[in-house]
């Protein structure tokens, strides 16, 4: 008798272990760990994967598995490892790192039915339910709810005559798409036409058409070429002289385009040197972190690319991660353009089923290239030759839900398995990264210089107090306005950025001061100009725009900040002939908009690209001469101790998308506070006096990379159980660990308040801790039963990126 270990589909601290099964005979040599299955679990149907196969259980009345979901595994024996890993890190749930790993099309959904137990029970059902079940012996939750017959039906659960069975149902399947293939030899068929009747045109049509082809055709195809109906294709089935089958395609979402094929480019001396250090870790099969430190447009994704080469002459397999935001439609062409078909993309802007099939590409071995956001990086390869991680700086790359893993621990982690390089680039890299590169433990690699010869574009930072003080009340400083014009007199493109969307920040009375908040959250409505709406961006509450003032009743309402829609219009007023491009959440929700926009850029059917921070990054037009930033202090005033770094990354990237070829680049930064070091010195583009300087403050103030941080928050309808909670939570870890930790609060969050649920939270700062673990998971121990319930919530971040 064989037994399988399986982790259940119910994320909770009592069932976050391995439940012992057994294998049915006829599954004993099919069944292996990382498969599938279903399995009943008390009074449910779950599903589950195999974590192990034994041959004794410690327990004695064991159920056996009902249904094997998959063919192969599809979680490796890797995978399966690293989800072990990701729990002890993060501390997450082992189903919750396992369903992190795979497609969202595979993550299952349950669905709730009613089935009449037995035939002769159904006249003793009362009426209403008979009708309901009239000539079915199984209906769906869904009706009972609609019809409000929960009581009755509960009551005809009780005496037997009917149960609940959980349904398992996939969230997408494979797609197919019906073909027409010949069913006769060639000869016969064309006797079959010869032997038609003269008003059989259509019929014969299509006989002709699949001779000509010789293979199975696929029924819409066939349709447009001979102008058949289905009708026709039908009674050619039912003659026996073609077969209809079914055959499995995948939903390609790039299907209506072409990429060019490009060769690999000339490098430059650095580039050579670059290359040939990763190359050389590829061929010795030698783990190493590379950090691949070169300015904006000094070519890095040309030393991935022909490292990839190498990777792929190995006969392995790679994996690119590249920021959502910056997956730009230009990266893909990019990789496909050089590598064509071996190439499989993951990102946000896929459909379910899109994500799915991209994915099933990867399992079956059809591709050995990945590029992808960050949960690529759980891409199902067995063979991996390196691992690449383009603006490694980027906050992206950490996942802000359970499993709260960053994308660079996992890839160094899986790299070390597979023995092979992973390579960390980035114009302004992260302080910890930078500081591991200088003490040795990365491996240093720097491009100084930009590939073409203009060098970096000149920055100009504007005072904008100076500017309110001679009068200018407009967004637009002087100096920028006139570049503006400058820009489109020549006939040139310039990128404006600001990272905010919407009209206006907030909605303010100007008698009382009364301003219009969320009434869940702890936050003001910003003020939308498309259906004249206030929203909040945190809860997606929404009421139409006030025109008196709730507290007061005065009219004197005025909106303060700027918005990007607000922005825009200003353009359009101030420079009419300008063509703009808005681009920021609103106008690229659409499938497909973020891609038909930056072409619309590319092609040079703007003269304007206005955006948040989505066009910060990636963006590579050669007509781009002038780069604008509207408010450089909106970052810089959050209460993160990241601020600084994140204001002089952000510039910096804005910065490097001017001038990146012939045409020389002018970038100019507006700001209320242009003598704070981080604006100064990305004016300057001197990252590394920025390194020293900040380093520096981290060091005195006690932040990453001299200690480790951990941040719990916790939540709860009632701003006393979350504070108590918090301050309990406190005194137990002050009681635990050394006193080289310093423990901060509890205090309320910057946020105080989201969804109706008052937030607290603690800091922990440490170096060094042989207890940290375990005191966290007797934290979570400890108050499962509350959060089990749903009114208390505890997150515990062991990197925390999202200080909010």
């Amino acid at each position: 008798m064989k037994i399988a270990s399986v982790i259940v589909d119910v994320p909770s601290r009592q069932t976050d272990r391995p439940f012992d099964y057994i294998i049915p005979e006829q599954w004993e040599d099919i069944l292996k760990p990382g498969m599938r299955v279903t399995v009943p679990f008390g009074p449910r149907r779950l599903q589950g994967f195999v974590v192990g196969i034994k041959s004794q259980s410690e327990v004695e009345r064991l159920k056996p598995i009902e249904a094997v979901l998959d063919v192969t595994p599809v979680l490796n024996e890797e995978l399966l490892e690293l989800g072990k890993y990701l729990t002890e890190t993060t501390l997450c749930f082992a189903i919750s790192a396992y369903q992190a790993m795979l497609p969202a099309a595979m993550k299952a959904k349950y669905e709730k039915e009613i089935h009449l137990i037995r035939e002769e029970y159904r006249p003793l059902l009362p009426q209403e339910i008979q009708a309901l079940f009239a000539g079915r012996s199984a209906i769906a939750w869904k009706e009972v709810e609609q019809a409000k017959l929960w009581r009755t039906v509960q009551k005809a659960i009780q005496q037997g005559y009917l149960e609940v069975v959980y349904q398992i149902k996939e969230k997408a399947g494979k797609k197919v798409v019906k073909h027409i293939q010949l069913a006769l030899p060639p000869q016969q068929i064309r006797q079959a036409i010869e032997a038609m009747p003269a008003r059989a045109v259509k019929q014969k049509q299509v006989l002709t058409f699949l001779l000509s082809k010789n293979e199975a055709v696929p029924m819409p195809e066939l349709i447009e070429q001979t102008s058949a109906s289905y009708a026709s294709v039908k009674s050619l089935v039912e003659k026996g002289l073609v077969v209809e089958k079914e055959i499995e395609v995948y939903r390609d979402p790039y299907e209506h385009r072409t990429f060019a094929k490009t060769k690999p480019l000339p490098l430059t001396v650095e580039q050579e040197k670059a290359l040939s250090a990763i190359v050389k870790r590829v061929r010795a099969n030698e783990h190493r972190v590379f950090l691949l430190y070169g300015v904006t447009g000094s070519g890095k994704t040309e030393v991935y690319m022909q490292a990839m080469e190498e990777v792929l002459r190995q006969g392995k397999e790679a994996i690119v991660l590249v920021p959502e935001i910056s997956l730009t439609p230009q990266m893909v062409e990019r990789f496909k353009g050089r590598f064509g078909s071996q190439v499989a993309v993951l990102h946000s802007g896929l459909s379910v089923g899109e994500k799915y099939d991209e994915w099933r590409k990867i399992h079956r071995k059809e591709v050995r290239l990945v590029v992808g956001a960050r949960s690529a990086i759980f891409a199902p390869f067995e063979n991996l030759g390196m691992i690449i991680i383009d603006e490694e700086h980027e906050a992206s790359y950490k996942q802000e839900e359970n499993p709260r893993y960053h994308a660079r621990d996992v890839a160094i982690y899986r790299a070390r398995l597979h023995g092979c390089p992973v390579v960390l680039g980035s114009a302004t890299p992260s302080l910890e990264t930078f500081a591991r590169a200088k003490k040795g433990v990365y491996e240093l690699l720097t491009l100084p210089k930009r590939i073409s010869d203009n060098g970096m574009p000149d920055v100009h930072i504007v005072d904008m107090r100076e500017e309110l003080r001679s009068g200018n009340r407009s967004m637009f400083s002087r100096m920028l306005f006139e570049k503006l014009k400058e820009r489109l007199h020549k006939g040139e493109q310039s990128v404006l950025f600001l990272n905010r969307r919407g009209y206006s920040t907030f909605v303010m009375c100007r008698d009382c001061g009364h301003v219009i908040r969320c009434p869940h959250c702890d936050i003001s409505l910003t003020y939308h100009r498309a259906g004249q709406r206030l929203k909040c961006h945190y809860c997606g509450h929404e009421e139409p725009i006030m025109y008196r003032c709730p507290s007061c009743g005065s009219e004197h309402i005025r909106f303060f900040g700027t918005g990007t829609q607000k922005v825009e219009e200003e353009l359009t007023k101030l420079l009419p002939e300008a063509r703009v491009i808005r681009m920021d959440v609103d106008t690229t929700s659409r499938k497909g908009a973020h891609e038909q926009l930056l072409s619309k850029f590319g092609e040079g059917k703007a003269d304007i690209l206005l955006g948040t921070q989505m066009i910060a990054k990636g963006l590579d037009f050669p007509n781009v001469t002038l780069v604008g930033v509207l408010a450089a202090d909106t970052m810089l005033h959050l209460p993160d101790f990241r601020a600084s770094e994140k204001t002089f990354q952000l510039l910096t990237q804005v910065s490097g998308r001017a001038g990146r070829h012939e045409l020389p680049g002018e970038v100019v930064i507006q700001s209320y506070t242009p003598e704070h070091y981080s604006i100064a010195l990305a004016a300057k583009h001197d990252y590394d006096a920025f390194y020293q300087r900040e380093m520096m403050l981290r060091k005195m103030y006690g932040y990453p990379p001299f200690y480790y941080l951990t941040l719990i928050t916790v939540s709860h309808q009632e701003i006393t159980k979350a504070a108590a909670v918090t301050e309990k939570i406190a005194a137990y870890l002050r009681a635990q660990l050394s006193k080289e930790a310093i423990i901060l609060g509890p205090v309320a969050s910057p946020i105080a308040r989201l969804h109706d649920r008052y937030r607290y939270q603690c800091m922990i700062k440490y170096k060094r801790e042989a207890n940290m673990t375990s005191a966290l998971k007797t934290i979570i121990d400890r108050y499962q039963h509350d959060a089990a319930q749903g009114d208390l919530s505890i997150t515990i971040d062991t990197n925390p990126y999202m200080m909010m």
